[in-house]
């Protein structure tokens, strides 16, 4: 690759966060119109039981995390070799294509399916993109590069999802889901005429990539990240419901428990990144305990709108500083495999994503309100806890241990976002 410009290499890392944005709004978009989102695809289910209509529309949350879940080792592993410019365009073509059929099919059930296919580019987008960044800033200053990158994510959470979700409220959820389809195809043109030609990974193979699977620790941090971090989105994805229900707020007031999210989420990644790069264990360790006060503090004082305020922007803050520790763990047991490495995190977050909002949505269902799902989330931070200390534990037995890419966590500790 011949040599860029300054200006050069800021267009082409805005965009590649210009997708990042795409993704944080093609994913989060839904937990604010899920009343929305219920009343039009379940109307027969919905006249009998608005909570029955709105957990069953969040199995469209988890059909996307599944989509994440499925592609991001797949698509990672396959195409390690290939040149990731080219890459890229068809991952976000993948997008363009997923969202628009989101918003045009008819029924709940093919809605469903285009949102597990909007999914499977999501881990390889961000995996690939994280490797283009760090080529494009060259040694020394990829951590920037990919902080660029991957900050789109965030920044959808704090203007994107809550503008576009309003969008939605007003003109009807298709209109939403159409205007981030127009965003990836924006993003599309952006990478073709701003993205140089970057060669793939010419020693890259599967059986290379695959071979992080090998490792116990490796299952481990991805446990941990599934697990634990479901509680998030078991909160997430019915947060609307809770500002109406619970709150009794209205639904424009939706939009701004969603910028208080994505306030903290984005605060949460830079002091996670921060702290990682100090301590990865530690880091994951005090996490988990802000996020045990935050989800308990939401549960017990979403009723009013201090509580629902402060208890959402402390449960996005936690969930989302616990990101780059997690994947910063990732990185250092993952030997050799990093490309796989980067991707599979946002499969196991997304797991996490999946298993959140399918559990919230069965005790909704069951009666137990729509705080249940925070409950939920303190669950589920006791097996992410107990999978940390095994992991301590068992690095302290091995007399030695997978060796740290230290390079490689830092870079993508301080940028990740899902």
């Amino acid at each position: 690759m011949t040599s860029l410009s300054p200006g050069r290499v800021r267009l082409a890392l805005l965009a590649l966060a210009l997708g990042g944005f795409g993704i944080g709004a093609t994913e989060f978009v839904a937990m604010g119109l899920l009343p929305e989102l219920a009343k039009d695809l379940l109307p027969a289910v919905h006249a009998v039981s608005a909570e029955r209509a709105n957990a069953q529309t969040g199995w469209l949350v988890s059909a996307y995390a599944l989509g994440v879940v499925v592609g991001a080792p797949t698509i990672a592993a396959f195409a390690a070799r290939f040149p990731r410019k080219q890459l890229l365009l068809v991952l976000v073509a993948a997008f363009t294509l997923g969202t628009l059929a989101s918003a045009l099919l008819p029924g709940f059930g093919l809605v469903l399916a285009a949102r597990f296919f909007a999914g499977l580019p999501h881990g390889a987008y961000f995996g690939v993109a994280a490797l283009v960044a760090a080529q494009l800033m060259g040694p020394g200053r990829r951590g920037q590069g990919v902080a660029i990158v991957l900050s789109g994510l965030t920044i959808a959470n704090v203007v994107g999802v809550p503008s576009i979700t309003y969008l939605g409220q007003v003109a009807g959820w298709r209109i939403a889901y159409l205007v981030v389809a127009a965003i990836f195809a924006f993003t599309f043109l952006a990478i073709a005429l701003l993205v140089p030609f970057q060669a793939g990974d010419p020693g890259a193979t599967m059986k290379r990539e695959l071979r992080a699977f090998g490792r116990i620790q490796v299952w481990l941090a991805l446990l941990i990240g599934a697990v634990g971090f479901g509680g998030f989105f078991a909160v997430y994805t019915y947060v609307a419901p809770v500002v109406t229900e619970v709150t009794k707020l209205g639904p424009a007031f939706v939009p701004i428990v969603l910028v208080v999210i994505g306030i903290g989420m984005t605060a949460g990644n830079f002091l996670g990144g921060w702290t990682a790069d100090r301590s990865v264990m530690g880091s994951i360790f005090a996490y988990f305990g802000l996020f045990v006060v935050a989800l308990t503090g939401l549960a017990l004082t979403a009723h009013t709108p201090v509580g629902l305020l402060a208890g959402t922007l402390l449960v996005g803050l936690a969930a989302s500083a616990l990101s780059p520790a997690i994947q910063s763990r990732l990185m250092d047991v993952a030997g050799d495999s990093q490309t796989l490495a980067a991707a599979v995190n946002h499969a196991s977050l997304n797991i996490g994503n999946g298993l959140g909002a399918y559990l919230g949505g069965v005790t909704i269902a069951g009666g137990l309100g729509y705080l249940s799902p925070a409950w939920i989330g303190l669950v589920l931070c006791g097996p992410g806890i107990a999978l940390a200390v095994g992991s301590v534990m068992l690095q302290r037995r091995t007399p030695r241990s997978t060796a740290e890419d230290g390079a490689s966590a830092i870079v993508l500790a301080r940028a990740s976002g899902n």
